[in-house]
């Protein structure tokens, strides 16, 4: 059927369903967000008062960091209201989220209330990440059932990219391809299909690898600070590492999830890593939650020096300042820009880390191998939701060919761990990677039929890393390639992607390419960010030294290339993403098209480190201020907003 989302209902409007609302006003859809009449105002006929409880609970979730929103103004698109008073308004919604309190018979309550007044054929999903999905649907019409799945978002909706969708037995298959689509289409995420098994996909593997963390932590005896040094950006996780992660979670959600596939998974051959080691217990026990709660693993106070942030010391439970580890492999693998070149050298090494390394990637390995087809059916579900979910850069499966597929079975075997028995069938088939890449199109190894078969979704959209194959020119930083269609893409790879002279001398020889054999040029990468900026420590040297006429020289070249790219006789499309900064936002005022992601911070911010753009950007801003003037506002005007951002180095935020 012919299906579209017009209007949206939330039930529940804590930290998940104001947020989600949020999410939803965010792309331009109304939202009836709804949740109980507080009991002091169960006789009042005051709107104000009966809905006390979810004005609070939204006014809280626009005021909190980071922000759910892009602009304050989208929250008109959200109404409130209370179940009592407004529960039928859901009739002209066209898709419900459930997201009340994580208790069975409460969920039941609802959808009761729920039948009487929604509109058949409409979508009801439940936000849900420790019931059943199946069982939540039990007792309803058989219209509810084929409308009804799991739609667990992941906190908070607007940054964290993953969406799973968990059907029922009942679930319409439109209904599972229609939110597959959607939630990757309108709403930006990473969706992801699971199996209605405890704690999904993400959490289970993710909830995994922490508690596998502590255990290897307890065994090679090593503190908090250095958990977090060894499990950080060093190997493609988020600045939270694992310690930080859980206290921003909160430490009572990751045991729940802990205790939940201990209790429900009686089979999970690794159960034993879920068991909650005692000193996990003793910080439960003394409301030490994390961030909700003031201390966790982690303690923020104020001294006379300033704020300080002390670590838990798990032998003795007092916090103590910070110590910042020294690993002799991780200092070695620091400039080392390349992920996967890092992330081999790290499982390789002989000191404290390599051991580390090992231990977890052995454990983390046989798990997910054992979860096929458990959890999934398909290898690339489990990366893809890792990534999206608990942002790792790679994902479990292409880990593991990144330090060596074959190579590692051998080694976890000789350490005594086991993996599950197709892995052995993939070896002796003579079959020593999980994904690779051909004709441009990223395949993975499927379980089930024993070949390779292509990632689906991928011909939406270009992954340049696919291309490399097609290799047109490159430099120590820079790389051009084919990406079909008469189309040539260009990247880079440096610190942060910052813009030095090798990279503007890529950018310079891309151009001429492209004009001579191509019919556009695309700008973009598959880094963090899409660039820093210029490089700064280059240009403060060169002052420093008093180096001027090379100083004059960097800044011509940067001009000139700007300006090769500004008037280039073939079409340029820059593709921003994450930071894109000084240098960085210069080079997307001169392209002709941006095709930005909607979470990309852009800006000429030099002055904040005492410069002044250089460029050519402050130039293509005077431009675009002509041809945006309005007769009723004044040149003048016009201008000065623009130089503003400038020279308070301001920050636009891309939506």
């Amino acid at each position: 059927m012919q299906r579209s989302i017009k209007k949206v209902a939330v039930l529940g409007s804590g930290v998940m369903g104001s947020r989600i609302a949020c999410h939803f006003a965010g792309i331009g859809l109304p939202v009836l967000l709804l949740d109980m009449v507080p009991a002091t105002a169960k006789e009042s006929t005051k709107p104000a008062e009966r809905n006390k409880l979810v004005n609070d609970a939204l006014q809280a979730a626009i005021k909190s960091n980071p922000s759910p929103v892009f602009t304050k103004q989208v929250v008109n698109k959200i109404k409130t209201g209370n179940f009592d008073d407004n529960l039928k308004e859901i009739a002209s919604c066209d898709w419900i989220i459930e997201v009340v309190v994580e208790r069975l018979d409460i969920k039941q309550l609802i959808y009761e209330k729920v039948e009487q007044f929604r509109t058949p054929g409409t979508l009801i999903t439940s936000n849900t990440s420790g019931i059943p999905i199946h069982l939540m649907a039990e007792g309803r019409s058989e219209d509810f059932k084929k409308h009804f799945c799991g739609t667990h978002f992941f906190n908070p909706p607007r940054y964290l990219r993953l969406l799973e969708i968990i059907p029922t037995p009942h679930t319409s298959p439109e209904v599972v391809d229609f939110l597959m689509h959607y939630g990757d289409l309108h709403l930006g995420k990473t969706t992801v299909l699971c199996k209605d098994t405890p704690a999904f996909i993400a959490n289970r593997i993710g909830v995994f690898s922490i508690m596998s963390i502590f255990h290897i932590m307890d065994q090679q005896k090593l503190s908090i600070d250095e958990i977090d040094a060894l499990t950080g950006p060093i190997i493609g996780r988020p600045k939270s590492a694992t310690f930080r992660t859980a206290d921003v979670v909160g430490i009572d959600t990751l045991v729940k999830v802990a205790k939940g596939v201990a209790d429900n998974c009686p089979t999970d051959e690794a159960k034993t890593i879920f068991t909650i080691p005692a000193w996990l217990e003793k910080i439960i026990a003394n409301n030490w939650l994390g961030d909700k709660t003031g201390q966790g693993f982690f303690k923020k106070t104020k001294s006379a020096a300033g704020k300080e942030i002390l670590t838990l010391n798990l032998g003795t439970m007092e916090y103590g300042a910070r110590v910042k580890p020294k690993f002799a492999s991780i200092e070695a693998a620091k400039p080392v820009e390349d992920l996967k070149q890092r992330i081999k050298m790290l499982s390789g090494a002989t000191d404290k880390a390599g051991d580390f390394y090992r231990a977890f990637h052995f454990s983390l390995f046989s798990y997910i191998s054992f979860r096929i087809p458990e959890i999934s059916d398909e290898i690339y579900r489990l990366d893809d939701a890792m990534m999206a979910g608990f942002g790792w850069e790679i994902g479990a499966f292409e880990s593991w060919d990144t330090v060596g597929f074959a190579k590692t079975v051998e080694a976890m075997k000789t350490a005594g761990i086991e993996v599950a028995p197709w892995i052995h069938e993939m070896l002796a088939a003579g079959i020593t990677q999980f994904y690779k890449v051909e004709n441009g199109k990223r395949m993975y190894y499927d379980v089930a039929t024993k070949t390779y078969k292509v990632i689906p979704g991928g011909e939406s959209f270009l992954i340049l890393k696919n291309h490399h194959d097609k290799l047109v020119w490159k430099n120590s930083a820079c790389k051009m390639t084919d990406i079909g269609d008469g189309v040539a893409g260009f990247e880079w790879s440096t610190k942060m992607n910052s813009i030095g002279g090798e990279v503007l001398e890529g950018l310079n020889k891309a151009i001429g390419i492209a004009e001579n054999q191509f019919k556009g040029l695309v700008i973009a990468n598959d880094g963090p960010n899409f660039s820093a900026g210029a490089n700064v420590g280059m240009i403060f040297m060169l002052a420093i030294e008093q180096e001027y006429d090379e100083l004059d020289m960097a800044i011509r070249m940067f001009q000139n290339s700007m300006m090769r790219l500004r008037y280039s006789s073939i079409p340029v499309v820059t593709a921003p993403h994450g930071l894109a900064l000084g240098g960085g936002c210069e080079i997307n005022l001169h392209a002709d098209k941006v095709c930005a992601a909607a979470e990309t911070y852009i800006g000429l911010v030099e002055l904040g480190v005492g410069l002044i753009p250089g460029g050519g950007g402050t130039k293509e801003f005077a431009l675009r201020a002509g041809d945006e003037l309005h007769d009723d506002e004044p040149e003048t005007n016009t201008l000065k907003k623009r130089f503003f951002a400038i020279a308070t180095a301001n920050l636009g935020k891309m939506k």
